[in-house]
């Protein structure tokens, strides 16, 4: 388990800002009556996990593939040649789930081990590649002011940002942020499968340009940047809460297909240009709903804080949240060797907390992991215990609903395996893991999750909430 850093004071020229802890969010309105300022609620999310590069290139015990989390992500040793940000600037891509006009970006320094400030941001809509729509690229402020410092532990958010999204479906953020001076170690999001840009080293401050001649480096990971929020009436949050069948291993890069993205349209299909919910993904790859085997030298920096211990910041403390969907335990048990019992404790407390809130959970079957070569997930000892789990899940009367991943998932001439078809990668081609579903079973997966009821319990939740 990761051992909270103390918290840092923000340099003296930034006095003057109030920087948000890790574990809360601003206040948001709890009423959308007419006259009063509509809520805020997300529509990106993306769960910082670490410091950069830990999980990147060396591989780590207990995690899918030869570089952990990060392996799906180009090398980025002359964007940042001593592992940080210097004087220059990053160009973030991320999908908002709805449309809006009102923006709010959190910026992220939870893992870092000292200030790091931001020049200036802007964020605009994505055109091509690294560039922005003209007449698109705003400047966002932070309590008035173009620059910030972050304090190490520390998150902020930015002011209300106007730009204008339409079409959900389509259209990406691009938000850019200059570094000023040097970053020290960089809290990240490894596998974002959707392509970012950066300029090199001292390369200076570019966010309010429109063109991509300035950022000659890509990269899939997401660096700095781990939440956007819209302001809008009648919105409920979906949280997809997992680890990185979640995150989209094996998914398409700049695809937009894993489940949850799969179940965002869905939901729009449902009811054409009225998108009421927002679909966001708090998932890291490697994570686990325990603290079972977590010990120095395992894989804690890079599988992100446990579920329960993020539970808060990455769900409870989210604006607007009606729903979760949640999978995770696999990784309890290949990785961590848990038992059944733990893992389904770690459930009963998670449910628990967020029935506390008011909040509704779904529970998702475990896909199966037989024939997986590393770590146990392979093993008929974790089929057996993924079984145990997944009949309390449809059985055990705890969760609001289920998600039956597994039934949709495992090939019924071949208990304990997926199905072939399902056992690709569609990102890089070739074989799959026998552990991550590819993009026809990440279809699949969505399509076992009942919308109805989905927007049954938004509309229950936000009706008690406006009572």
């Amino acid at each position: 388990m990761r051992v909270a850093r103390p918290r840092r004071a923000v340099i003296a020229a930034f006095a003057w800002l109030i920087l948000t802890p890790v574990a809360a969010v601003a206040q948001e309105p709890n009423t959308s009556t007419a006259g009063s300022p509509a809520p805020w609620s997300d529509a990106w999310t993306g769960s910082a996990q670490g410091v950069y590069p830990v999980g990147y290139s060396v591989a780590q015990p207990g995690l899918p593939g030869p570089a952990g989390p990060g392996n799906q992500a180009p090398l980025l040793t002359a964007a940042f040649p001593d592992n940080q940000a210097r004087n220059q600037t990053l160009r973030m891509i991320v999908h908002p789930s709805v449309e809006g006009t009102s923006w709010r970006i959190r910026l992220t320094n939870e893992f870092g081990t000292q200030p790091v400030t931001f020049g200036r941001a802007y964020a605009g809509l994505q055109s091509s590649g690294a560039t922005v729509k003209p007449g698109t690229n705003r400047p966002v402020t932070f309590a008035g002011r173009p620059a910030v410092t972050v304090a190490a532990g520390r998150t902020v958010l930015s002011d209300p940002v106007a730009i204008r999204v339409t079409d959900a479906q389509a259209q990406h953020l691009a938000v850019s942020l200059h570094v000023a001076g040097a970053s020290g170690p960089m809290t990240w999001h490894a596998a974002a499968f959707t392509t970012s840009y950066l300029t090199g080293p001292n390369a200076g401050n570019h966010t309010a340009d429109t063109g991509d001649a300035a950022f000659p480096h890509s990269t899939t990971s997401w660096f700095f940047v781990s939440e956007v929020q819209v302001q809008r009436r009648d919105t409920a949050t979906v949280v997809a809460f997992g680890d990185s069948i979640t995150d989209g291993f094996f998914s398409t890069v700049n695809g937009d297909d894993r489940w949850p993205d799969v179940l965002q349209r869905r939901l729009d299909e449902r009811r054409p240009g009225h998108r009421r919910i927002s679909v966001i993904t708090e998932a890291i790859g490697g994570n686990m709903v325990t603290r079972i085997g977590r010990t120095p030298g395992g894989c804690t920096p890079c599988d992100g804080p446990p579920a329960l211990d993020r539970l808060n910041r990455d769900v409870l403390e989210r604006p607007g949240v009606k729903v979760v969907i949640l999978l995770e335990g696999i990784n309890d048990l290949g990785g961590g060797g848990a038992t059944a019992e733990q893992v389904i404790a770690g459930y009963q407390e998670i449910v628990r907390r967020v029935h506390a809130r008011g909040i509704k959970i779904i529970g998702a079957t475990l896909t199966p992991s037989a024939g997986t070569a590393f770590g146990l997930y392979g093993t008929p000892e974790t089929d057996t215990k993924r079984r145990t789990i997944n009949t309390f899940i449809r059985t055990g009367g705890v969760f609001d609903g289920v998600a039956d991943f597994a039934a949709v998932t495992e090939d019924p001439a071949n208990p304990g395996h997926l199905l072939a078809a399902y056992d690709t990668n569609s990102s890089a081609g070739g074989p799959g893991d026998h552990l991550h579903p590819n993009r026809a079973g990440f279809l699949a997966m969505a399509g076992a999750i009942d919308v109805a009821q989905i927007e049954r319990f938004a509309k229950e939740a936000s009706g008690k909430r406006a009572a």
